[in-house]
């Protein structure tokens, strides 16, 4: 394996502190009765409780883990331990023959692959058309008359003045996005759960709850003229309101070939509900692409093997749209590399742009991959600022609490800043500083 996975890209990988601070206590050749390594594995037995030592095994070419501890977390503090054994100290670990226990696992996984491989080259099974055809007039039915009472309440609010939205109580928002779900567009009722918070969001709110409920009202037109708009606005349209697109069927187009920098990732969780943002850049497309993973309670994500601060060789298929930003991942070949620099704008005005480019095809963009060259980080009235070479400046996310981290990142020099961009704020995933990625948020 020629990929070489820092400390920091490592301890990112755990479920929590208390992980991560365990494995670096287990991150010490004496904690482990046997250390061995090879080109795709590296494996260990570490002293426990009990009288047997825990097996831990990691395949680098993802990275996977698998151990045969009973901690529901993953990957678990051994797995972690042995990671970070192998990035700071390698020479403890010697090239051996895998045992029996790493290389049936190995093997295991090579089977389930190939398996999952002749699946997707299956031919589907045969679809009752005309079942579906009556399961979507039903919903769309439920869906008309959703967006009928939607469009009733925000005429009511507007009616009524904006000012009053700071005095309605929590059913004046919960209620209609309930009645969304019911009529099967959980998307609209996002949207409008969503507005409940921006009343109470500090000053130019109202400037803020006009722009969304301008955009919710553009969908609920967009949708009752849908037959008249070109398909890939439709699909963003449809996608918007809550209906999803079939991933096998998105998997059987032709795909994105490229080198795909991964520049941040973030985390969410909603009603136990994990929902992790990976954002990449094609370095000969020069197009980002929005990997989305979800995950249930403690359950891990399915794929962790795009560690933000590398880079990849690999195929993605855009789920299609006007504006097409998420993707699958269809293959990858070779190993991951270190990112050497963040590509960017050069200056806000250029940033601008581009976000209005976008806007101007996929109006309902909720966050816009961002990356700023030669900014420095200010602080003006207790509020975090980029400021570019023109002296222009875009704020931070008011909740977030890395300004003095970026600033000693800087030195007050400029730096290149990877983030989220909502329309009015930025929330910094990473940084390139004096040549060195730091990952800011998970």
């Amino acid at each position: 394996m020629n990929v070489t996975y820092t400390y920091e890209q490592i301890l990112a990988l755990a479920s929590d502190a208390s992980s991560a601070q365990a494995g670096k206590t287990l991150a010490t050749p004496h904690k482990w009765l046997s250390l061995g390594r090879d080109n795709r594995s590296v494996w260990g037995e570490c002293r426990g409780s009990g009288a047997k030592p825990y097996q831990a095994q990691i395949d680098l070419s993802e990275p996977a883990f698998k151990c045969s501890c009973p901690s529901r977390k993953f990957p678990c503090k051994h797995a972690l331990g042995l990671f970070l054994l192998l990035a700071d100290q390698p020479a403890t670990i010697k090239s051996s023959m895998p045992p029996a226990w790493v290389t049936d696992w190995l093997h295991t996984r090579d089977e389930r692959a190939q398996k999952q491989a002749e699946k997707k080259e299956r031919l589907p099974k045969p679809v009752d058309t005309e079942a579906q055809s009556k399961r979507a007039a039903k919903r769309e039915a439920k869906i008309d008359a959703g967006i009928d009472e939607l469009d009733v309440w925000l005429r009511d609010l507007i009616r009524g003045g904006l000012a009053k939205a700071q005095t309605q109580s929590n059913s004046f928002w919960g209620t209609p996005a309930a009645r969304l779900v019911d009529a099967q567009a959980p998307g609209l009722a996002r949207r409008v759960h969503e507005l409940a918070t921006i009343p109470a969001n500090g000053p130019g709110w109202q400037e803020r709850l006009l722009d969304r409920l301008s955009r919710l009202h553009l969908l609920i037109e967009g949708y009752r003229q849908l037959d008249t708009l070109p398909d890939d606005v439709q699909l963003d349209v449809r996608t918007q309101i809550g209906w999803t697109q079939n991933q096998d069927e998105v998997l059987a187009q032709a795909g994105v070939s490229d080198r795909w920098l991964v520049l941040g990732q973030r985390t969410t969780e909603e009603d136990r509900l994990r929902t992790q943002r990976i954002w990449l850049w094609g370095t000969r497309t020069q197009r980002p692409a929005l990997i989305l993973n979800f995950a249930y309670g403690t359950q891990p994500f399915s794929d962790i093997s795009l560690l933000p601060s590398t880079s990849v060789e690999a195929t993605l298929v855009y789920f299609p749209g006007a504006y097409p930003l998420r993707a699958l991942l269809k293959d990858r070949s070779g190993n991951a590399q270190a990112i050497n620099v963040i590509p960017g704008c050069t200056s806000l005005k250029e940033a601008y742009a581009a976000y209005a480019a976008a806007l101007t095809q996929q109006p309902w963009l909720e966050q816009f991959p961002l990356s700023l060259v030669d900014v420095v980080p200010v602080q003006r009235d207790q509020r975090w600022f980029l400021r570019d070479r023109e002296d222009r400046v875009l704020p931070l996310t008011a909740s977030f609490s890395k300004g003095w981290h970026l600033l000693a990142l800087s030195g007050g020099r400029p730096i290149t800043i990877f983030g989220e961009w909502n329309g009015d704020d930025l929330l910094p995933l990473s940084v390139w500083a004096a040549d060195h990625f730091v990952r800011l948020s998970d």
